[in-house]
């Protein structure tokens, strides 16, 4: 067997994806790479290969636990449902699933309109130049997130810390970011506590309900699992909108392709979830149950593998041009929320906080552009998911009285 390549295998550049993916998908869609932590792994990065790997029960999330698994961060994984294989993982998702109903998330939309029109409010009063990334990619999806599990306001800028410290790569010694782990599970047992003495209409409360009412869960799934919602449900969240703007500023026809119709957010969103590499490589590892063909190899049982969802993406097989972003694109079966059993439970939910994040910023700032340049962006180091950590915009002032009509008029205020 060859030696594995080093991965990841160039140093991420702005939203640029390395071109040896199409080499690989083309030459050798699986091959054998070695992460900076834990053992060496297979790569899936084309598109039919990844989904395989994501739906095939041969592949399991569970094993992670009994190994030292391919990771970027020191920190191996602590357990929860992403390690989970049916029938565990099955009747945690099923009781998680009632608060992301599709009729939930849409009574939610009024709310989250209104969150996100807050904090375009401040960034209007305060006026251009405003860092997005400060003034409203970085507090609008915790926000939303908060009040779905039921945090109050004043603790969520202490939670979106101790999230930075367990997602960051580099910057937090082993023991900070358990440190960290441990304080926000800390946090999420007192909040229990407190809902179950004086429940509300929130997540927590639901969790609780099944938890003492139907012994459906243990208290350590509780917190575990309220833990995972508020991380996942906004770090990613967080990071796609800041990316998303990075890419409308740098594709200007593709901008004014949407400024022309703001209906046309929902299938831009799309497409910007299949472009933007979040800047992780498929989650969690699944390692094979038993001997697998795929790709031209053999997958032997206990070994990894990882999916690249970045190259599956870009796919040309299945995405034409897949390396250009084109809002305008149909048919986009992409793997931005995953796929399979795994596939992001809170799917809906960042799907209506990347429209509406998207929709109200364009209605509402008209003339939106980079303060500077894009060479004037900063982007964050030492992150498992990767994006700007500042980006200055500005807009025409003069301009916002027309743009609040129009607002009204499309339904965003």
């Amino acid at each position: 067997m060859s030696e594995p390549r080093k991965f990841p295998f160039s140093e991420q550049k702005r939203l640029e994806v390395d071109p040896l993916y199409a080499v690989l998908r083309a030459q050798e869609p699986v091959c054998r790479v070695q992460f900076p932590y834990g053992e060496p792994a297979w790569l899936a990065t084309r598109y039919e290969d990844v989904k395989v790997v994501l739906t095939d029960s041969r592949f399991g999330c569970a094993a992670v636990l009994d190994h030292d698994e391919p990771r970027t961060q020191p920190t191996k994984n602590q357990g929860g449902i992403l390690t989970m294989d049916p029938p565990e993982h099955t009747r945690l998702r099923k009781l998680v699933a009632k608060a992301f109903t599709q009729r939930r998330v849409e009574q939610l939309g009024p709310r989250v309109q209104e969150i996100a029109d807050r904090f375009v409010d401040r960034m209007i009063e305060q006026g251009p130049p405003v860092d997005f990334v400060a003034g409203f990619a970085r507090v609008f999806p915790i926000t939303v997130v908060c009040e779905l599990l039921g945090v109050p306001d004043e603790r969520q800028a202490e939670l979106r810390a101790w999230s930075d410290g367990f997602m960051a790569t580099d910057r937090f010694t082993p023991e900070q970011t358990e440190e960290c782990m441990s304080l926000m599970a800390g946090y999420m047992a007192e909040l229990i506590e407190r809902r179950r003495a004086e429940p509300e209409d929130d997540l927590i409360s639901v969790l609780i309900q099944a938890r003492d009412q139907h012994d459906k869960l243990t208290e350590e799934e509780m917190v575990r699992l309220a833990v995972t919602l508020l991380v996942a449900g906004q770090e990613t969240t967080s990071t796609q909108l800041a990316n998303s703007a990075y890419a409308l500023l740098t594709h200007p026809r593709e901008l004014q392709w949407l400024l022309a119709d703001l209906d046309r957010v929902p299938r831009a969103a799309e497409e910007l979830m299949r472009y933007l590499p979040l800047g992780f490589v498929g989650g969690l590892p699944r390692y094979a149950k038993e001997d697998v063909e795929l790709g031209g190899v053999t997958i032997r049982a206990g070994e990894p593998v990882v999916v690249d969802i970045r190259s599956a993406n870009r796919d040309e097989a299945v995405f034409a041009d897949g390396d250009r972003l084109d809002l305008s694109r149909v048919d986009n079966a992409h793997f931005g929320f995953g796929h399979g059993p795994h596939f992001c439970i809170g799917a809906q939910l960042a799907r209506l906080m990347l429209q509406v994040g998207l929709r109200t910023l364009l209605a509402r700032l008209p003339g939106l552009r980079f303060a500077g340049d894009e060479d004037d962006v900063v982007w964050g180091e030492g992150m498992i998911l990767y994006s700007p950590s500042r980006l200055d915009i500005v807009w025409n002032p003069a301009e916002l009285g027309a743009t609040r009509a129009e607002s009204a008029r499309t339904g965003v205020r």
